[in-house]
């Protein structure tokens, strides 16, 4: 069909609603005249197919996070979560964290003292009529957010020191404790498919510091690799992807994230060689990122910064980023510079 990019492609055709997550507001996101559906782009990218643009998650991309979950609430604006960690938010930041001198339990083997949320008591139905049906952009691709995954439920509801005692120390509680988590996730991800009709999971679980995991790929395998492919069998079998959200220099942990059963991981730019992860696991891992643009980056900087970022990781072909530009007078359109670019680099290969 040729596809050679044309500048009609961004031609902006109407608006469509971007759904805030993080605890950003909804925004009018405009509509382009692009040759495929962003959807369509972005299951290309994720099947392994060649997609005909680096997708832009942040435009093309709806992201769901119901702020009937707990999780979500607290996570974004402080608060109690799921399971009552009671959380504060840092306006410096923009986030919450486990507020200071909390402890859910004194010690994991209390797990089963835990009250797990009924999710039949929330009227989920009743959230996506009032907030998202009507507005979702079919379109594109719709992917819903769930935070604190099992590492970082462990940490939350105890404390960092100790759930690495834990990991040593009580592999058994641990993994009965998870069997129950995992079996309350697939129940979520359910209602992701069922009421909100996701056609992708993005499921955090933090998994390293800036230097290196926080555990052995050992302890991954024995302890977190049994639950995660629990997880993205449930998806997949409900005909959805999953994105792993893990930040931290995790690259040791690629080949089991791949085992997992994990159809794309977004990770940390900053402690990551993405371009030599993508070049050897790209085949069976596809690479999601915040892209941000910092505010102290010129035009042409940032220009060269996106086109490093196509010649570097987006011809794959396994790439998708949200684009964020924290310069809010930019005189140049750095989404069009992503679309434009990626979309001549592309036809080319």
């Amino acid at each position: 069909m040729g596809f050679v990019f044309n500048e009609e492609e961004l031609k902006t055709t109407g608006t469509h609603t971007q759904f805030g997550i993080y605890g950003a507001p909804d925004i009018e996101a405009p509509n382009y005249n692009y040759p495929i559906t962003p959807k369509e782009n972005m299951l290309r990218m994720l099947r392994g197919e060649k997609p005909l643009w680096v997708p832009n998650q942040t435009l093309e991309n709806n992201a769901l996070q119901p702020l009937v979950m707990d999780d979500a609430r607290a996570r974004n604006f402080g608060g109690k979560d799921w399971f009552g960690i009671e959380w504060e938010y840092e306006p410096l930041t923009k986030a919450a964290m486990v507020k200071p001198g909390t402890r859910r339990l004194e010690d994991i083997t209390d797990w089963r003292s835990l009250e797990f949320p009924d999710l039949s008591a929330i009227d989920w139905e009743k959230d996506y009529k009032e907030r998202y049906e009507g507005k979702i952009s079919e379109d594109r691709l719709t992917y819903f957010i769930i935070v604190n995954g099992f590492f970082e439920r462990t940490a939350d509801l105890t404390s960092f020191e100790d759930t690495f005692c834990y990991l040593l120390e009580e592999p058994e509680e641990l993994t009965e404790f998870y069997n129950k988590l995992a079996e309350w996730h697939i129940e979520l991800i359910k209602i992701a498919k069922e009421v909100y009709h996701a056609d992708m999971i993005l499921f955090h679980d933090d998994m390293g510091t800036q230097i290196n995991t926080f555990f052995s790929p050992q302890i991954y395998k024995e302890l977190f690799l049994p639950q995660y492919q629990k997880i993205t069998k449930a998806a997949h079998d409900m005909g959805m992807y999953v994105c792993l959200h893990s930040c931290g220099c995790i690259g040791s942990l690629m080949p089991l994230i791949i085992e997992a059963g994990f159809d794309a991981w977004e990770g940390q730019d900053s402690s990551n060689d993405k371009k030599a992860i993508i070049d050897q696991y790209g085949k069976d891992l596809a690479q999601c990122t915040l892209y941000i643009i910092p505010a102290d980056m010129s035009d042409e900087e940032a220009v060269a910064d996106i086109h490093k970022r196509v010649d570097e990781l987006g011809v794959t072909g396994r790439f998708a980023c949200r684009l964020r530009d924290e310069k809010p007078d930019r005189k140049i359109n750095l989404a069009h510079e992503l679309y434009r670019y990626s979309r001549i680099k592309l036809a080319e290969e």
